[in-house]
């Protein structure tokens, strides 16, 4: 599913708007396996989410396995 960045700490934690208006989180550890160096508020990713926490976070294109289309 697709959201957007609305916190990025410098820790690697953050938080995203889903398309719904939910706020999801994530901790450092799933943006240290993203293989992203930065995000920015309003960037646009995709995320896979358990609850109200983000369990995968990736732009398509950008990682391993990853094709940018």
């Amino acid at each position: 599913m697709q959201a957007s960045i609305h916190t990025f700490a410098e820790d690697g934690s953050g938080s995203a708007l889903l398309d719904d208006g939910q706020v999801v989180t994530w901790p450092g550890e799933v943006f240290a396996d993203s293989a992203l160096r930065h995000v920015r508020p309003g960037q646009r990713v995709s995320v896979e989410v358990e609850g109200a926490e983000v369990t995968r976070l990736w732009i398509v294109g950008i990682g391993e396995g990853e094709v940018i289309r």
